[in-house]
């Protein structure tokens, strides 16, 4: 099916059906239910666990391959939301010229970092982007201001030209983001009985979107170029010594994260048209190898675990306060229910980031292949224990068969 194989088919389409279903999926609890805090299936959200994850795509597509270790992706999540806010501003607020000019320009600057940045190997390479990545954020930030606006960020108004488009909306505010007049922010909500699901124009763009990304990262990954990558993951200089450059292919593969990046950036600014500063600080670009690490370097679908995962915590766990805590144990007596809301507290709320941390802790120590190594654990433990049913069922048919 569409050139992969069938294991990489059944991966995809598990993959969409997991995404496409996902505002069923991301919200088990009922509305009214003490644990619909941890329901995660409405569109602010669900948009942002598809893009951080065409985010960490890409970079596993640099990291997971070729295994060189960039700390400056965030500049090109930054380029491209930069590029789409412009495009939104000058011509048209249709998202799908925005996207366009997103990859080109991220992928142009990919190349001009990339040229020089893969000089260098190792951790003198993740230097190099993130000496980058800090001076694209001081450009950004305090510089570049007639382009950037600074800190305050690029925002859209009602003085944009836009050519080919409105600007100023009926209602005389500023246009909204739209593919071909379907608004990005148009929602429909089912409710079914006590359940609420909510279906975005916003999400299902960026899902279809996400779902071509990770197609494209499944051909790369099995084709000869990606097998290139990973000869000089595993070994560089033996792979020079057989008269192959490396260079041309670090270089295309380092392109394409970026464009990557920019892509996810640009889908940033098509839901919310805002681009800041923020968006190219260096701990944007040690969240996607964060991400990319928590799922699984390497591995096709671990981004994409590990972004969701990461993302989930940000947006749940940082909504859990004092009062929620105390809902939650009030049918213990008074002295036990503060006793555990003071326990659990640096966990939750501004603390999100410890749990995460020890979690993170967790999977590098007893699962070093991620989310997915741990999925594959779980899977062979089923497989073991089918097996030895199996094995014991059929000695005791052998037993109750009569010696001849």
């Amino acid at each position: 099916m569409l050139g992969l194989d069938r294991k990489d088919a059944v991966l995809l389409v598990l993959v969409a059906i997991l995404t496409l279903c996902a505002p069923f999926i991301l919200n088990p609890f009922p509305a009214s239910s003490s644990l619909a805090q941890f329901n995660a299936g409405y569109p602010d959200l669900m948009q942002r666990f598809v893009i951080f994850g065409i985010f960490a795509i890409g970079f596993n597509i640099l990291f997971g391959l070729t295994g060189y270790l960039s700390f400056g992706h965030a500049a090109f999540l930054g380029v491209g939301s930069y590029a789409a806010v412009w495009m939104f501003k000058l011509l048209t607020m249709n998202v799908l010229p925005a996207l366009i000019l997103s990859v080109i320009v991220s992928g142009l600057f990919a190349l001009v970092i990339g040229y020089v940045s893969l000089r260098r190997s190792g951790i003198y390479f993740s230097i190099l982007t993130l000496a980058f990545a800090q001076m694209s954020f001081a450009l950004a930030y305090s510089v570049l201001t007639p382009i950037t606006n600074g800190e305050t960020g690029l925002q859209l108004s009602l003085n944009d030209p836009r050519i080919l488009g409105q600007s100023m909306a009926d209602d005389g505010g500023i246009p909204v983001t739209s593919l071909f007049g379907m608004e990005m922010r148009a929602t429909e909500v089912l409710n079914l009985g006590p359940w609420q699901f909510q279906f975005s124009v916003g999400y299902y763009l960026c899902a279809l979107i996400m779902l071509v990304a990770f197609y494209l990262s499944i051909r790369i990954f099995r084709s000869p170029f990606g097998m290139m990558l990973r000869a000089v993951k595993s070994n560089q200089q033996r792979m020079n010594y057989t008269g192959l450059n490396a260079r041309p292919y670090t270089l295309a593969a380092f392109v394409i994260s970026g464009m990557y990046a920019g892509l996810a950036g640009g889908l940033l600014a098509c839901m919310d048209p805002l681009a800041g500063a923020e968006r190219m600080q260096w701990t944007a670009s040690g969240e996607v190898v964060l991400m990319t690490i928590l799922g699984g370097a390497g591995t096709l679908i671990g981004p994409v675990l590990g972004a969701g995962f990461i993302k989930y915590c940000e947006n749940i766990f940082s909504k859990i306060n004092d009062g929620v805590l105390h809902q939650w144990f009030a049918f213990l007596p008074d002295g036990i229910e503060d006793l555990l809301v003071t326990i659990v507290h640096p966990f939750v709320g501004k603390g999100w980031s410890l749990t995460l941390g020890l979690l993170f802790m967790a999977v590098v120590i007893f699962l070093p292949g991620g989310l997915v190594e741990g999925g594959q654990r779980i899977r062979n433990l089923f497989r073991r224990k089918g097996a030895n049913a199996s094995d014991a069922e059929a000695d005791a048919a052998k037993q109750q068969t009569p010696a001849e």
